[in-house]
Order: C-alpha cells, then structure tokens, then sequence
C-alpha cells in the first residue's frame, strides 16, 4: 500500500532533503489526499486519474493560491508517484503529463518620458570627469537600449560619430548596429574629451573608472540607481529599466515592432510583445482618467 509517509521518508533518508523542503511536500500531499477523500465518490492514492490531479489544481487555484504554488504542489505530487512506481506500488503517473498554470509574468518597469525629460533637460549636472561619464552612460542606455554588459563592453572603436552608429556584441556574441541621434553624439564627445583630458586609460573601453579602468557592471548599476532617484520613485532603478524605458517611449511613438526586437537585440518576436501590454496599461491609464465614463 502506498502512503506519504513512506516517500518522505525516502525524501529525507536516501535523497537527504532538507527537512523544509519534506515539510512542503507533505503538506502539498496530505492536502491532495484530503481532496481526495472529501469527492462525492472518493478516490485512493492508488486509483486517483490524471483528471482528479487537475481537480485538485482547480481547487488549489480557487483557493486562491498563486500559479508558483500550485506548480510546486503539482510537483510534489508528479514526484510521489514517480517513486511510488520505482516501488511498483502504481502502475501509472496520474500527473505526469498535466501542466501546471503559467505563471503571470509582471509587467516591465519604466521611467515615464516626462520623468526622463526632467532628468535630461532640467536637473544640473556637474562638469567633473564622473558627473560627466554618469550622464553619458544615462542618455547612451536610454536612447539605444543597449544592455548594461553591452554598455561595459563598448570601445571607442565602436562608436561611428560619422554615420551615427553603435557597434554592440550582445549575447552569444551576436554583433548589431544600433542608429544614434545628435543628442547622444555631442553627450559622448563631451564625455571622451573630459576623459581624455582628466583619466590615463589602461585599455580601449569607453566608459571607464577614475583610475582608468574598465567600468563594470556593479558601478553602472550604481550610477542608474543614482540618478534615477532624482526623478522616479521606482523600487527598481537599475539598467535594465532604461532599456525598458527605451522600448516603451519608442512603441508609443510609432515605431514597429520588428524594429523595436532588432534594436534591443531579442531573438523572438514574443519577448519584444510584452512591450505591448506596457503601453496598453498606460493607454487604460490615459483613458479612466480622461474618459468622464470611464
């Protein structure tokens, strides 16, 4: 006869898992045995079908639990009777071809276009070597998009002031051209010419620390999160967010978005769409606000 004690026993004894991780299986177990005993006609651990295991995750979600909870009490339950048939105990894995609910993937922050405008247009920057450096690195990610690994690998070499291009190694390796406006090409030769004149290099990057150094993705972060302080109240002030800035200010202007997938270097259409609902919250914004039947 089968029984959760036995697996969580070889849960704890022969796979030495750690005595939280058995205590969520069990509860996850004995919960899916309690159902299984409180249905019109109740069913056995032995006998329970594939369609009694998605009956069970329809209760879990009405309960309201969220789709990584029940996944990972689907999980407990795929695991125990995987071992109850290395034990010969059942014949068949009733969830062994379920999927669990897909889990919400939250929307992507961004800095409002007007909070950028403020931070670009209005706040005062120093003319120091850092103050400098820090603004450039702001107006580089927000008007390319680039990740901040892409940032930190950048040379001079690719920077093309003449035709206004960026040569940028992303994942794998995989090169891209990235357009620029003037904006950003007087902002980076006033940056190389503070630098030049303030810092003796060690090597080519283009953005580097006072002693010349490469700058790393660590002081990036900290220059982000520095200055975006100043303008948004964000919990998250990182990089990454002005790359989703980039993306949402450019979808909102009218750019396509196969343009869009091939400046941020995405190799699926399907990562660039979520863009998409981003500017279709703020549209739901913009309309309940402006709307009076909204």
């Amino acid at each position: 006869m089968i029984t959760v004690g036995l697996f969580l026993d070889y849960l704890k004894y022969e796979k030495n898992f750690s005595q939280l991780t058995v205590e969520a299986y069990g509860d996850s177990l004995r919960d899916f045995e309690k159902y299984l005993g409180g249905l019109e006609e109740p069913v056995s651990l032995e006998t329970a079908d594939s369609d009694v295991v998605r009956g069970w995750m329809v209760c879990l979600m009405d309960r309201g639990l969220k789709p990584t909870s029940v996944n990972r009490a689907l999980s407990a339950v795929r695991s125990f009777y995987k071992f109850a048939m290395m034990r010969n105990l059942v014949s068949k894995n009733p969830a062994s071809r379920i999927s669990g609910p897909k889990k919400e993937k939250p929307l992507p922050q961004f800095v409002q276009e007007q909070e950028m405008d403020v931070l670009l247009d209005t706040v005062q920057w120093g003319e120091d070597f850092e103050s400098v450096r820090d603004k450039a690195v702001i107006v580089l990610l927000y008007e390319t998009g680039i990740r901040v690994s892409e940032l930190v690998g950048l040379n001079d070499a690719d920077v093309d002031f003449e035709e206004g291009r960026l040569k940028v190694t992303g994942k794998r390796n995989k090169q891209r051209i990235i357009p620029f406006g003037e904006e950003l090409r007087t902002v980076l030769k006033g940056y190389i010419s503070v630098r030049d004149n303030t810092v003796k290099r060690i090597d080519d990057a283009l953005f580097v620390t006072k002693k010349g150094k490469r700058t790393t993705r660590v002081i990036i972060y900290n220059y982000v999160n520095k200055a975006l302080s100043m303008v948004c109240t964000l919990k998250k002030k990182s990089p990454h967010v002005l790359r989703h800035s980039f993306a949402t200010v450019m979808l909102n202007h009218g750019a396509g978005l196969e343009s869009v997938q091939k400046l941020l270097g995405h190799e699926s259409l399907r990562t660039t769409e979520i863009y998409t609902h981003t500017t279709f919250e703020q549209l739901k914004k913009v309309y309940k606000s402006a709307h009076p039947r909204a």
